[in-house]
């Protein structure tokens, strides 16, 4: 029994370690329970084992290593906990002023209402992701109603309205369906209009229609279109990015024809696209859900293909998505998402592109186990040119960034020069 002791105990360490990360994002309360009862129960019992029985030596030293054990599993699980609310605290008591400055480059996702509105009646961010777990069971008119509240508290602050952002690319990624029409991808739209003239049409069509239904329930940016190109790449572990299901085409002219058209009748609807994932993750193996993952192709090869249709739309009033993937030919040690080299170097100062930038959410892998981390990160980011940071399937990780950079620009290591152009982007795009 001693010996089944320790083992549950071993086998609860590393989950007393990761419970925070945001794999455990949608089940951490539960986690959080039952890494607090086991510990405390097996404590209780190896404290009356080791004061009722008085058995063989061996055994009161295995009773104490379980003991020592369920201590170490408890501790450990209380100073995450005990770091997480300490971070939340300081955020949530920080001058409104300078939540406003620096969350107006916070996107994030919710999994608490209440929490959300906490956060906005702080003015600590500047946009709110929408998406599947958000909707549930709800009808159009009721999420109307929600994202129409949240703006009014909006208004009522005197400040400009939040992005509503949300994932319908059409397809198996279509978080607002339903109750929003389940579309089909723009994929395969292009399959079934070979003939161009026929194929503006339906794009046409495709967009109004996708862009009035979710103008309609206050949403106004849409992450989509995914402009990565089909290299056929199938990565039989990845059921995440699967980039080759969801690309429009393999043929970059055909892609930024697609894409331009979607961008500019979408934004006829008062929703604005994003291209994503920039520098593109259509050639890339990996998963940046769960790991690194390396974008190696040579520059030409992709400035001849890959980049042709983020290039051709981003001049025009599109978002742009910054992917998780190394540009091992620029900087083979950061994430494209806050690489400096990246970032300023090539999309800022090369390509003299002065529209809005977005990462992809920084809950995923590919940050998380990053040498900078969630926290340096997002430091970086916005050092480098980043106007907005997605955090969406883990809100708690919000609290983490926000806290980094509330130290970073008390310690003056936030460019306050990238933060005033990134705020002139932004007021740009919301046509202020």
């Amino acid at each position: 029994m001693i010996v089944a002791r320790i083992a549950v105990i071993l086998a609860l360490l590393p989950l007393a370690l990761s419970w925070r990360e945001p794999v455990f994002a949608g089940w951490r309360g539960t986690l959080l329970a039952i890494l607090l009862a086991l510990p405390l129960l097996m404590i209780a019992v190896e404290l009356w084992t080791l004061r009722r029985v008085w058995g063989s030596r061996a055994m009161r030293l295995a009773s104490a290593a379980a003991l020592t054990l369920a201590l170490v599993a408890l501790g450990i699980t209380g100073a995450l906990e005990a770091q997480f609310r300490y971070q939340r605290s300081v955020v949530m008591a920080a001058d409104p002023q300078l939540l406003e400055k620096l969350g107006r480059h916070m996107l994030i996702g919710y999994r608490d209402p209440a929490v959300l509105r906490e956060l906005l009646e702080r003015r600590a961010l500047g946009g709110v992701f929408v998406t599947a777990r958000n909707v549930e069971g709800k009808t159009a008119d009721a999420i109307r109603r929600e994202i129409a509240a949240l703006q009014e508290m909006r208004r009522t602050q005197g400040l400009p309205p939040l992005w509503i952002a949300t994932d319908q690319e059409g397809g198996g990624v279509s978080r607002l369906s339903p109750p929003l029409s389940r579309m089909p991808t723009l994929a395969e739209v292009v399959a079934l209009h070979p003939d161009p003239a026929q194929r503006k049409i339906a794009v046409g069509q495709y967009a109004s229609r996708q862009g009035r239904e979710l103008a309609g329930i206050g949403v106004n940016l849409n992450f989509a279109p995914v402009v990565d190109l089909n290299h056929g790449i199938i990565n039989p572990e990845d059921r995440l990015t699967r980039i080759a299901s969801r690309a429009i085409s393999r043929d970059p002219a055909v892609v930024a024809e697609v894409a331009g058209l979607y961008c500019a009748t979408l934004l006829m609807t008062g929703v604005h696209c994003t291209l994503k994932h920039f520098p593109g993750l259509g050639r890339v193996y990996h998963d940046t859900h769960k790991a690194s993952a390396a974008l190696d192709a040579p520059l030409a090869d992709l400035r001849r293909s890959d980049w042709l249709p983020f290039r051709q739309v981003m001049s025009q009033t599109a978002f742009t998505m910054l992917g998780h993937a190394r540009l091992t030919a620029i900087d083979s040690e950061r994430p494209a998402s806050f690489s400096q080299a990246v970032v300023s170097g090539l999309l800022r100062d090369n390509w003299q592109h002065d529209g809005v930038l977005v990462t992809d959410d920084f809950s995923m892998g590919a940050v998380m186990l990053s040498r900078e981390g969630i926290a340096g990160g997002a430091v970086a980011a916005l050092n480098a040119g980043v106007d907005l940071i997605l955090v969406s399937y883990d809100p708690d990780q919000y609290f983490t960034v926000m806290y980094a950079l509330l130290a970073a620009e008390r310690e003056g290591r936030l460019r306050a020069d990238m933060l005033e152009r990134s705020g002139a982007r932004l007021r740009r795009a919301a046509g202020e």
